[in-house]
């Protein structure tokens, strides 16, 4: 019989998906030498590698890919397991773990915060990454759920929209468009813009909408934050696309200004996504019904306090 414990399967589950001895000590929250001391005990206690390093890349031995098979089986059972018994003890001592992309978390934290307030017992984990990293998360089943605009088309996910998520064109104050209105789509051709890494759902539905225009746009700067490119606007550099939501604070200030061109806003949704046939705790179901009962509601009443 092989002496495993669940806990060098999951160090090893952690090491194997990331291929990386650092960020399997990151999301575990060990030291990377704790970490290189589990999967050695694993080796030896199995009797075969399971990893094996050329130049400074990890890759899984035979052995390795065939363990990871399994480990992520048992992964998944216990994450039912754990489900199971949140479930019997209700909304009293649950726990919820969801991650949101980027563009979100300038909403996300007071709709959890609403959440919390109403089941005070529940505990909450959330992660905010880009679209890419929230995907990966989804697509390894290690999130109740996600926050996101556009949901992906190639996994098998549950998605419902809950919430408008407007796109709009946002400048310096002092820029000369700021006194037009209706400004004629074709004159942002003559602009620079700062806009998302690629692979972000925003860079995604403005190329979208300019393609559809025949328009191409002048490239300033790729980033891959919305608070960099609010910083850059503000300072000259020049015009953004960006979600409103992410950007109210400026505008009440007067720090940014939206231009009121043709065609925008761009309206999207806001969409709160799951694993198809993921089975969902009490509380991961709870925040699924509240976001789709009440968040639009609760961040209108938020503008007008």
């Amino acid at each position: 019989m092989l002496h495993l414990t669940l806990r060098q399967l999951q160090v090893f589950e952690s090491v194997a998906r990331h291929l990386s001895y650092s960020r399997a000590a990151d999301e575990l929250y060990l030291t990377q030498p704790a970490v290189s001391m589990q999967i050695r005990q694993l080796e030896n206690n199995i009797g075969v590698p399971l990893l094996e390093q050329l130049g400074k890349r990890i890759y899984l031995t035979e052995a390795g890919r065939e363990l990871y098979h399994y480990s992520r089986l048992i992964a998944q059972q216990l994450s039912d397991m754990e489900v199971a018994l949140d479930e019997l003890k209700g909304m009293e001592r649950g726990k919820l773990n969801i991650s949101v992309v980027t563009t979100a978390n300038y909403f996300a934290p007071h709709l959890l915060a609403k959440f919390c307030q109403r089941y005070q017992g529940v505990t909450v984990s959330l992660n905010v990454s880009n679209r890419e990293a929230v995907l990966k998360q989804l697509a390894d089943n290690l999130i109740d759920l996600a926050i996101m605009g556009q949901p992906p088309e190639n996994l098998d996910i549950d998605s419902e929209s809950f919430m408008e998520n407007p796109l709009v064109v946002v400048a310096p104050p002092d820029h000369p468009l700021c006194s037009e209105r209706f400004i004629p789509v074709e004159r942002l051709a003559e602009e620079i813009f700062l806009v998302r890494e690629s692979g972000s759902g925003t860079r995604s539905a403005m190329e979208r909408f300019f393609a559809a225009h025949k328009i191409t746009i002048n490239k300033g700067m790729e980033t891959d934050t919305t608070e960099a490119i609010k910083q850059a606007v503000q300072a000259g550099m020049g015009l953004g696309i960006m979600s409103q939501h992410t950007a109210e604070l400026e505008i009440e200030t007067n720090r940014l200004k939206i231009l009121d061109v043709q065609g925008f806003p761009i309206v999207r949704y806001w969409h709160v996504v799951n694993r198809k046939n993921k089975r969902l705790s009490s509380v991961a179901n709870a925040f699924r019904v509240f976001l789709l009962k009440e968040a639009e509601k609760l961040m209108l009443a938020s503008k007008r306090s």
